[in-house]
């Protein structure tokens, strides 16, 4: 029955990579093919059907691209040519899409900024674009105000809505442009190796940077996904996350609208109205972050979450616990995990639905695959090397970072961050040979001996403590199952005299919390080396526009109550959690509490 059921498995797994290969086998850097040139084959085979759904409002194939011309020749007409970039400050709506496609069409890169940004980070963002003019409305207009005095250089503001001041309307502006497409002539001698997009990293650990997406990339997002999903033109997918990421932008997009399907977006995602969108536009599939399936078990019973017809929910950061949750209770049929780096070239799939792993490459096809894990030290922060100077390669249980081998094709070629430095700081050389190149993706992973990849942190997220490793991610995800924690974000911190960094874990705590209990299921379940010292109440956790916690501020601040307001324990040797207090924070800078 094993060997069987082991062939069934193999067999799946071979069946859907080959569905997936068949989309992304002609995408060549040197080709002339085009993002939209892909998204052009489309609208011509699907010009009627429906494409785009917005707050009760959808467009074909034909007048998404009909939208897309008249971007196009808009930015054309202002003076923007090809090379150049277009910053597109905007939330989710209709337009979103048929402005980047529209700018592709005459070879310009639009800039993807996160609209929830303000202040000093936006207009980082903003500056590292290098963009000229920017594509703001209502809702993001006032940010960019805010921001303009931080700015490197003078950048045009284009409104699509009432324009003020020296903004200038966008939406008038349209409407004497063409709704033909603009001429091919005017991306003559461009090839996908050239810059489609800047998608930016979520900023978990400081300033974003700009990745930059080329034609290439782009393709490899939308195809690949056409093909891993198994999408046909009568499916929905309901999108409710930003389209200026890649998971939402990218592959939901292209797993719809390169099969002839649609998508239904969403302004931003809602737990409270998820199902009831779902079972009103008919959706059969959607697009997940890990936090996002969180929100949604962690959510009251509504109706529509059993009356909905999804077929598959497919993206990435998908628990453990919370996987078997959405196929029990949600009765999803399959969920399609997959992980992959924004500007990185390690991709992989979990096609048979193993609960908990993010892809799985069979020892038969390990040869075929760019990707290894090695081994990694985490107190010092780097690869663990032999006698002779080269990496070590991970074994089945040990983990590991994830690194891609670089090459010069479309599928292992590293395009980088538009900053030089950052993208040097991503490569790994002299790993099994000297003088070769790999990504380094910053994710620690470990491996089972049937293949199956799981993640296990973050470099610089897991810590070590009383000599062991604390993956901040497993600690979290025990903590978050006690009674009355609504929200764990855990980290480490540094404590005078100490080796290592002590677990903190901030909180977001419901009203019925009990420390006391906490603490007893922190004994029982945990080991000592990876229960939190510290434990900080919080009102609310930051998190990025993908629900990613932030950790950086809270690490800064540390467990001294004078930084921060609210209540933080610490975890006493033989009275358990206690409060801390100006007097315990000093006895324990003095070396007076045993840790």
């Amino acid at each position: 029955m094993r060997l069987k059921a082991r062939l069934e498995r193999d067999w799946r797994f071979f069946r859907n990579l080959r569905r997936t290969l068949k989309r992304v086998k002609t995408i060549a850097p040197t080709s002339p093919n085009l993002i939209c040139d892909d998204i052009q084959a489309a609208v011509d085979q699907w010009r009627d059907r429906p494409a785009l759904t917005f707050e009760h409002k959808t467009i074909t194939y034909g007048e998404m691209d009909a939208i897309a011309n008249r971007f196009a020749h808009w930015a054309k007409g202002i003076g923007v040519r090809r090379g150049q970039t277009v910053a597109l400050f905007l939330p989710n709506r209709l337009e979103y899409f048929p402005i980047w496609y529209g700018l592709t069409k005459i070879g310009a890169v639009t800039a993807l900024i996160n609209n929830q940004l303000a202040g000093a980070p936006l207009a980082h963002c903003l500056n590292i674009s290098g963009a000229a003019h920017v594509i703001v409305d209502s809702e993001t207009s006032p940010a960019f105000e805010q921001a303009k005095g931080l700015l490197e250089r003078t950048m045009q503001q284009w409104v699509l809505g009432q324009a003020h001041g020296d903004q200038r309307d966008l939406s008038q502006a349209l409407k004497s442009c063409s709704q033909l497409p603009p001429d091919r002539s005017v991306r003559d001698g461009m090839t996908a190796k050239d810059t489609a997009l800047y998608i930016y990293t979520s900023g978990t650990t400081g300033l974003p940077k700009a990745a930059r997406i080329t034609h290439v990339r782009a393709q490899l997002y939308m195809r690949g996904f056409a093909g891993s999903t198994g999408a046909n033109e009568k499916d929905r997918i309901y999108v409710a996350l930003p389209l200026y990421h890649a998971t939402g932008g990218l592959c939901a997009l292209g797993a719809a609208l390169l099969n002839g399907g649609s998508v239904v977006l969403k302004k931003k995602f809602s737990a409270s109205h998820f199902w009831d969108d779902v079972v009103a536009e008919n959706c059969t599939m959607f697009v997940y972050i890990g936090e996002l399936c969180r929100y949604l078990v962690n959510h009251e019973e509504v109706e529509g979450e059993r009356l909905h017809k999804i077929r598959l929910a497919f993206g990435n950061g998908l628990r453990a616990d919370v996987w078997a949750q959405m196929k029990s209770r949600f009765r999803i049929p399959e969920i399609l995990e997959f992980y992959g780096a924004t500007e990185g070239n390690v991709s992989m799939f979990n096609f048979d639905g193993k609960v908990g792993a993010i892809g799985r490459v069979p020892k038969w096809l390990k040869d075929r695959f760019n990707f290894r894990l090695v081994q990694f030290d985490v107190e010092k922060e780097e690869e663990v090397r032999s006698v002779n100077g080269l990496c070590i390669e991970a074994g089945a249980g040990q983990i590991g970072e994830c690194i891609g081998k670089i090459g010069h094709d479309a599928r292992s070629e590293f395009t980088g961050y538009v900053d030089k430095a950052a993208s040097d700081k991503k490569i790994l050389r002299d790993v099994f040979t000297k003088g070769d190149a790999w990504f380094r993706t910053g994710d620690l992973m470990k491996t089972d001996a049937d293949g199956y990849f799981y993640f296990v942190d973050r470099i610089g997220d897991t810590f070590r403590w009383k000599g062991e490793n604390v993956s901040t991610g497993e600690v979290a995800g025990h903590l978050q199952a006690i009674p009355g924690v609504a929200e764990a974000n855990v980290y480490g911190v540094e404590v005078e005299g100490a080796d290592g960094r002590a677990g903190m874990a901030g909180l977001v705590v419901d009203p019925d919390f009990d420390i006391k209990v906490f603490e007893e299921v922190v004994n029982r379940e945990l080991p000592s080396y990876a229960q939190p010292v510290f434990v900080r109440i919080l009102p609310a956790i930051e998190t990025t526009g993908t629900f990613k916690y932030r950790k950086i501020d809270l690490v800064a601040e540390g467990f001294d109550p004078a930084l921060f307001k609210g209540v933080v324990y610490y975890k006493d040797p033989t009275k358990g959690y206690v409060k801390m207090t100006k007097p315990g924070h000093a006895k324990i800078l003095a070396g007076g509490v045993k840790l």
